[in-house]
């Protein structure tokens, strides 16, 4: 029997299951893991959401089938968020749906609008569904180097290597990705950068997929943009937004895509074909979320920025110098440079084992992250320091671990 699955087979092999296995396994062996190494957050759920939500399970009519495009008031909550947020105005009826988290819109938003050999632009490093999404639909990718070597983002360097990738690229390119904040460098961009995306997709006549996951986990008192502030944005943009970082909801799967109609169209068809939504109590439970205070919002905040200043101070003291991420939940940590040899799977091997300390290793989100590992932001100060105390103890023995952890050669 033919087990050469064309979608399956067509995806690299998951780079991160090695250290998700040795992650058990030490475990297992009973070490105390300090795990940076996924984006799940660790706080609790606003309780006045938790709150609606057991108010509305109690309800025997919320136990039915939902609607995979979400229920009104969800809708019409998310239009409200943007309007306050960015005062961009929005159609809860055409131009708004709800997803499974970010994740799910995208992924599906990549079948809606791929045929087979399409090709699409997309950011490397970059978080795996943005190119995979469309690899699974049959996609061609065409990677766009996202920062330079030494881990920095500029925006017009980004820009020419978007047009060189576009005039290179047969058949043209259908779409393009942009995602600030970002998964996994941290970095963040301006209304400028916006703005040359949307001309550029208007010149070359290409669809433009914002993901804004990271959208309210900002620092230093700069919010961050939507791409939909640009005028004319959604003539050829779409957005996806996400309240697992946001509400601390990452179990919920609660997302969404706003921005061009026909593009919530075809999501909204593709989805209506493949689920029923998400369960009616969470999602009146994420419009209340939508519609509260934002007092959660900014203690959430405020939790990752001091996880954010104390990882930089105790890992500086330690002799490992980590560049303070502007946005997001994660910082984009360049490998010293006595441990470059190394590359970025070892690296984050030998802190696992060494140091019982999980990082995801750079090559994981793309070539061009080779040289870098993500730290997450998900564990409390005294665990952060914890890990730096480990760290410290480690790169005192780097000349022996070195040894130990260089690859052989081929």
């Amino acid at each position: 029997m033919d087990t050469n699955f064309y979608r399956a087979k067509r995806l690299p092999p998951y780079v991160f299951a090695e250290i998700n296995r040795l992650k058990a396994e030490l475990r297992s062996a009973g070490k105390d893991i300090i795990d940076f190494g996924m984006g799940n957050p660790d706080m609790k759920t606003p309780s006045h959401i938790v709150e609606k939500l057991i108010e509305t399970v109690g309800k025997p009519d919320t136990h039915g089938y939902s609607s995979s495009k979400g229920i009104p008031g969800l809708r019409k909550a998310q239009t409200g968020y943007y309007a306050r947020r960015w005062g961009v105005k929005l159609d809860p009826e055409t131009e708004v749906i709800a997803t499974l988290g970010s994740k799910e819109g995208l992924a599906n938003m990549a079948m809606a609008i791929t045929a087979p050999g399409d090709t699409v632009l997309v950011p490397n490093p970059a978080y795996p569904i943005h190119p995979y999404g469309f690899m699974i639909a049959g996609g061609t990718l065409r990677h766009v180097p996202a920062i330079k070597e030494d881990g920095s983002f500029c925006p017009e360097t980004y820009m020419r290597h978007m047009d060189r990738a576009l005039r290179h690229s047969v058949p043209k390119p259908i779409a393009m990705i942009v995602s600030f904040p970002s998964n996994p460098t941290a970095h963040v961009c301006d209304l400028e950068f916006y703005r040359e995306v949307i001309a550029f997709a208007k010149k070359h006549q290409i669809w433009v997929l914002s993901d804004l996951a990271y959208s309210e986990i900002y620092y230093n008192g700069k919010p961050t943009p939507s791409i939909l502030q640009v005028e004319g944005a959604k003539e050829v943009a779409i957005e996806f937004t996400s309240m697992s970082k946001t509400f601390a909801m990452a179990g919920w799967r609660m997302g969404f895509a706003v921005g061009n109609h026909h593009l919530i169209s075809a999501l909204a068809k593709i989805k209506s074909y493949l689920d029923y939504g998400a369960f009616t109590p969470v999602q009146v439970a994420a419009a209340a979320a939508l519609n509260g205070p934002d007092d959660p919002i900014k203690d959430i905040r405020a939790t990752y920025h001091a996880r954010r200043d104390v990882l930089i101070e105790s890992m500086g003291r330690s002799g490992w110098d980590i560049t303070p991420p502007e946005a997001s939940m994660f910082a984009w940590a360049k490998i010293p440079d006595e441990f470059t040899s190394l590359g970025s799977m070892n690296f984050a091997k030998m802190l696992l084992q060494e140091a019982d300390v999980a990082v995801a290793p750079g090559l994981g989100f793309g070539e061009y992250g080779e040289g870098f590992v993500r730290v997450g932001l998900v564990e409390n100060e005294q665990r952060i320091r914890q890990a730096a105390r480990n760290v410290r103890k480690l790169f005192q023995n780097k000349d022996q671990l070195i040894s130990k952890y260089t690859p052989e050669e081929e």
